[in-house]
């Protein structure tokens, strides 16, 4: 495979990561999560869409003992294999493919997952191209987090952990919903407003979804935003 390099400058940067046509490359919202993201020594962790493997390698860097990254992409096992061997943490990463947590072992734990799932609806996936799949988190964006937080509760430990991030370019409050009740303990950590491209904004697809309450824009002046946002939750109900 021909060798790309994305140049990580977020926690523990600069790092340079190996990416191909199929790899989902790190973004906004994976700098803020990377950002918020709690390790202690001693950790086990899954990072679900893990794409390049960033969350995983920081997590394995921060001090987890045992990581698991799981993403869709066809070459995941070959790239961020690569990259988590690129920054010395193979010995404690490994990453499979598949959906969700589907490839995991049976019995696996975590104290800590990583849940930064595909979380845009489907047609914005496809006219913005930031996914390289085309593909995005369902028709409202929301189907595919809330599918991610009903499966991980089997697959946290007692004391275990999950990194979520949501956004207004998603049904976020059906997410919230959700994580409300399956988890008892939902701590925002931080959020933050992006900008968002105007071509997109202006565009007949972001329109109808704006217009249908799926998702949410704001204009100032000539530029648009949206809101991302980190949480932490804890001890499923």
């Amino acid at each position: 495979m021909e060798e790309e390099i994305f140049n990580w400058n977020g926690r523990l940067g600069p790092m340079e990561l190996q990416v191909s046509p199929t790899t989902f490359i790190p973004s906004t919202v994976t700098t803020l999560l990377a950002q918020e993201l709690v390790i202690n020594d001693g950790d086990s962790a899954v990072d679900v869409g893990c794409g390049t493997g960033i969350l995983a390698i920081l997590a394995a860097k921060l001090g987890a003992t045992r990581v698991s990254g799981v993403d869709q992409s066809p070459d995941v096992v070959e790239v961020a294999s690569g990259n988590a061997a690129r920054h010395h943490v193979a010995n404690r990463t490994t990453f499979y493919q598949g959906d969700l947590f589907a490839p995991l072992p049976d019995d696996l734990t975590a104290d800590v997952i990583i849940g930064d799932v595909s979380g845009i609806p489907d047609i914005l996936a496809e006219c913005s191209g930031w996914f390289p799949s085309g593909k995005g988190g369902g028709t409202k964006g929301s189907e595919l987090p809330i599918k991610m937080l009903h499966d991980a509760v089997s697959y946290l430990s007692d004391r275990g952990r999950l990194f979520l991030p949501t956004g207004t370019l998603q049904d976020e409050q059906s997410i919230l919903d959700a994580a409300n009740s399956i988890y008892r303990n939902v701590r925002l950590l931080s959020e933050r407003r992006i900008p968002f491209p105007a071509n997109l904004a202006e565009s007949d697809a972001v329109k109808k979804l704006v217009d249908s309450g799926i998702i949410s824009i704001t204009a100032r002046g000539s530029r648009y935003f949206w809101e991302a946002r980190i949480w932490e939750l804890s001890a499923p109900a």
